[in-house]
């Protein structure tokens, strides 16, 4: 199994997370509150479905009739899938949604109508990226294909020089690669390390899901609106691929502004596999905050511009995270471990795109 060897640093600075622990959990105690979700995340959770399916629904019904009328559903379907990625499912496959695990995996099973598998999405997202964040080989979030350089540790190549402009390209496909291909490479990939195995179900078994979810996936949302729309054929495939674009350019941009940044660290395991620091400490290293005074933003995507919160709490539901994020600032400020922060979603980005031009032309 991938990470069997890896060993954190149990005596870097242990305290911070004894402590933090038990002001967050003081915190819910004394509130008299669940840390799972509430009448907001209902809210939320019919929204994010409702700007997904309505426009859907429009489509199919053929009441807008205009080339420009159908793009603008299938752009309004685009928010709404990346709505539901980081509003809703992230929550709900985080275990953090309800405190039902029945109901968790429920609403976690929408991520098969937005073109992924649930049973992946964990292994990637819970297993490797939370457990191995920004360690080179291990967290696949970093450790993709040689496409981008995304860590100092990656080989350099001598195409990433032009990877600060193509990258939002790459981004933009990130969903509707994950729909064509990524989940078959990733059963294949994630069965021989018995990482699928390791979720109590067979590699057959997630092969014929697989197969089901994207075989109807293709039905509900191309052949349908093909068949149905008042429009072209390619016109409705373009509106399919632009309701991809927008959710994939969001969904990394999100993901990429919270990790792969001038302030977060990048590490690899020494040669008998040790880490420098203790897992909350290399959490705070690697990990970043943005645009927390933002409240829609905040709001829509799920509240992962307080990803320092998600990474220490995954189990804590987002609409929390605002309330916890002072404990854990506060915290990490009397222990002198470093919280990273950028006041606008705007420096994020700047952030991330500067420390992707350093990766790509060798600077670091």
């Amino acid at each position: 199994m991938r990470g069997e060897g890896v060993k954190f640093n149990i005596r870097s600075k242990p305290e911070f997370f004894r402590e933090v622990v038990k002001r967050v959990n003081s915190h819910f105690k004394t509130n008299n509150i669940s840390k799972q979700g509430n009448a907001s995340m209902v809210f939320k959770t019919i929204f994010m479905c409702g700007l997904y399916f309505i426009p859907y629904g429009f489509i199919l019904s053929g009441l807008v009739t205009s080339v420009a009328g159908n793009i603008g559903l299938w752009a309004l379907m685009g928010f709404g899938m990346s709505g539901i990625g980081l509003s809703v499912m992230h929550d709900a496959n985080h275990g953090s949604y309800s405190k039902n695990k029945n109901v968790n995996s429920f609403v976690g099973l929408i991520i098969n109508f937005v073109g992924g598998y649930h049973i992946n999405w964990k292994i990637q997202h819970n297993v490797l990226h939370h457990t191995f964040t920004n360690i080179q080989g291990y967290d696949d979030d970093i450790s993709k294909n040689n496409s981008l350089r995304l860590s100092p540790h990656q080989k350099h190549l001598a195409f990433h020089k032009f990877q600060i402009f193509y990258a939002p390209f790459l981004y933009s496909l990130l969903s509707l690669y994950w729909f064509l291909g990524k989940d078959i490479e990733q059963t294949i990939k994630y069965g021989k390390e018995n990482l699928v195995q390791e979720q109590g179900i067979s590699i057959l078994r997630a092969s014929i899901e697989i197969f089901f979810a994207k075989t109807l996936y293709l039905i509900i949302f191309i052949v349908l609106p093909i068949a149905l729309s008042s429009i072209l054929w390619w016109q409705t495939l373009l509106g399919f691929l632009l309701m991809h674009a927008i959710c994939g350019q969001v969904l990394a941009l999100i993901f990429q502004c919270a990790h792969v940044l001038e302030e977060t660290d990048f590490f690899i395991p020494d040669d008998s596999g040790n880490l420098e620091n203790s897992f909350a400490i290399h959490q705070m290293r690697t990990t970043a905050n943005f645009a927390n005074g933002s409240t829609f933003f905040s709001w829509f995507i799920g509240g992962l511009n307080y990803q320092i919160e998600h990474h220490l709490f995954p189990n804590i539901c987002h609409v929390h995270y605002k309330d916890i994020s002072k404990i854990v600032k506060a915290t990490a400020l009397e222990y002198d471990v470093p919280y990273n922060h950028h006041k606008t979603f705007y420096g994020a980005l700047k952030s991330h795109f500067t420390v992707l031009n350093k990766l790509g032309v060798g600077a670091v």
